[in-house]
């Protein structure tokens, strides 16, 4: 099993559209996924589950997380802690025992089942609450204390249980654009990530900064590693993570004959910076098992770099894939003729995200 991220420092590149899509192309292909929602404002949440079933769910739990864990269990039945994990709690719940220093629940509640072969755990907004935990943490680790290395690298144990639980191929875990603590333990613990872009200044600077501080984070994680007993260490990923490459995202096409990439003159300048930016700003040592050439070329080239038009919406609106949208049973008489009038270009969603997914596993086989 891999755990991956999809990472950007800069916002409304489509982060969340492409995490998902990517998800499903994967379990279309066979590959079984858990998606695990670690941005706090729940895109992927809310484009995953209906509203009414992530009200549930934070219903639920919102009396043992406002009193905690322990006062919980001691002002209700032995059986309540058990009645909550026979259904999918938050990521915000799963964590709970270790913002609060207890121990670990007994049994993990089942994910929320979008498909046979795809699961998400749904985020929550007071996610805030674990990040205070790792500032206030993070010192500690460097003397080894047991719950500052437990804190750092609880939401990979949690992938990694999870995946012993349903055998799952990847976890993809989707962030916030931030640079903060809670994102540095995450994107620090993973196996690998890529970058979607927009092909502009912002997506440039973006790369820069996940650069820079990749190298602060990474040398912070190397002096923690050198001072923890090997025990500790196994709750770490045995090398740092692994820099997959970029892909151009949500791009306008351009339709001028023998254009790069079908991007206009104004874009495509931004989008062939992009190499040189990571070759400069990326360490070498993140990018180690995957060839300077291939960086330097997007992932799954063309083939999810521009924009699906009202596509996207029309697919978090009905919280399916781009694909299956014309074959649901039943379809809203505002979207019918948009959906009849571009059918095959829906249809052919399908074949450019599986195009994708294959690339970017093939870049996911050299990292080992």
């Amino acid at each position: 099993m891999k755990i991956l991220s999809v990472f950007n420092n800069k916002g409304g590149v489509g982060k969340t559209t492409l995490t998902f899509h990517l998800a499903q192309a994967l379990s279309a292909m066979g590959k079984k996924v858990l998606m695990l929602d670690a941005d706090p404002q729940c895109n992927l949440t809310i484009y995953s589950i209906p509203v009414e079933q992530i009200h549930k769910i934070w219903e639920q739990e919102d009396e043992c997380l406002d009193v905690g864990i322990e006062e919980f269990q001691r002002n209700k039945p032995a059986s309540a802690i058990t009645k909550l994990h026979k259904e999918p709690r938050s990521l915000h719940y799963l964590l709970q025992p270790t913002i609060e220093g207890t121990g670990e629940y007994k049994k993990l509640p089942p994910p929320v089942e979008l498909s046979k072969n795809l699961h998400i755990i749904p985020g929550r907004l007071s996610i805030h609450e674990y990040e205070e935990k790792i500032s206030s943490r993070w010192s500690d680790a460097y003397r080894g204390d047991a719950l500052a290395i437990r804190t750092i690298t609880r939401i990979r144990s949690l992938a990694e249980e999870y995946g012993k639980l349903n055998s799952y191929d990847f976890v993809i875990i989707d962030t916030s654009p931030s640079l903060g603590v809670f994102n540095k333990t995450i994107i620090s613990t993973v196996d690998g990530f890529f970058v979607p872009a927009a092909p502009d200044m912002f997506s440039l600077y973006g790369i820069r900064n996940i650069g820079s501080s990749l190298k602060k984070w990474q040398e912070e994680f190397d002096i923690i590693f050198k001072l923890i007993s090997s025990d500790k260490r196994k709750l770490f990923p045995k090398e740092f993570v692994q820099f997959l490459g970029y892909t151009i995202y949500n791009a306008k096409r351009y339709t001028k004959p023998n254009a790069t990439w079908n991007l206009a003159q104004a874009h495509l300048q931004y989008a062939l910076s992009i190499p040189n930016i990571i070759h400069d700003h990326i360490g070498k040592s993140l990018r180690k098992n995957i060839s300077d050439e291939l960086i330097a070329e997007p992932i799954g080239g063309e083939a999810i770099m521009h924009g699906h038009n009202t596509f996207p919406t029309l697919a978090q609106h009905y919280r399916v894939p781009m694909w299956k949208i014309p074959s649901l049973p039943e379809i809203e008489k505002d979207h019918q003729n948009t959906i009849n009038g571009q059918r095959t270009e829906i249809l052919a969603t399908k074949k450019s995200y599986e195009k994708f997914a294959e690339a970017l596993l093939e870049r996911v086989e050299l990292i080992g």
